[in-house]
């Protein structure tokens, strides 16, 4: 891998035989990456860039915007939460049967546990996620002719799902933080990548057949998909 400087912005330019078109991304770590076949000059890599600059800036500056926003809740009465792209308002109670309960369109929680909250409600979303996802992963194995040895669901950093060994799914527990159309694509996305490893024209070619808007889903996590990451 090489890095590439135009004007003000540094990329690490990482170079693929399988890739047959540029691609610019802002990593979750907010790093910039250019993507490019091996045989493309630097002179038509540094073209692209001054061709999609504006679209790199609008991205860097909501990713800013949002750093800067308070980094986690607060396990207060009234706090909102999501659930599957819909914000549901906290109650603490005395006691309860359970340490997180959705009930009547809002999470209940023992007064006792506020103070671990985010431990025990993280626990709830990973027991929600992981039926969800594997019900989504059952919904498209057909169409996209895989079939997934199973799903985990666990934290991973910036990203929002991967392929392990032996075709295993793994998502991050805040996917099921994000609107269900968003969360299906994150599925469909790595689903896809049971049969292409990598980001190639036939990659996107099997999410399209699958998942037809999937550009409007792709678009929309790329751009709000950080909201849901100040729990």
């Amino acid at each position: 891998m090489s890095t590439l400087s135009v004007n003000d912005l540094r990329f690490e330019v990482r170079r693929s035989n399988v890739r047959r078109a540029l691609e610019i991304t802002l990593d979750r770590s907010g790093e910039l990456i250019l993507s490019a076949p091996p045989e493309v000059p630097d002179a038509a890599l540094r073209d692209f860039v001054q061709r999609k600059r504006m679209w790199v800036y609008k991205q860097m500056a909501r990713r800013e915007l949002l750093a800067n926003e308070p980094p986690h809740k607060v396990f207060t009465d009234g706090e909102g939460f999501a659930y599957l792209g819909r914000n549901y308002r906290l109650r603490l109670v005395p006691e309860s049967d359970a340490a997180v309960k959705l009930v009547s369109g809002r999470f209940v929680m023992p007064k006792a546990l506020a103070q671990d909250g985010r431990e025990h409600l993280v626990r709830w979303y990973c027991e929600r996620a992981r039926p969800w996802l594997m019900s989504k992963v059952q919904d498209f194995s057909a169409r996209m002719e895989v079939e997934p040895a199973g799903v985990r669901v666990q934290d991973l950093g910036y990203r929002w799902g991967s392929c392990g060994k032996g075709s295993l799914l793994y998502f991050h527990w805040k996917t099921i933080l994000l609107p269900a159309r968003i969360a299906e694509y994150a599925v469909v996305h790595e689903m896809a990548h049971l049969h292409e490893p990598h980001h190639t024209p036939e990659f996107w070619r099997r999410v399209e057949r699958a998942m037809p808007d999937y550009e409007r889903r792709k678009v929309w996590l790329a751009e709000r998909g950080m909201e849901v990451e100040g729990l």
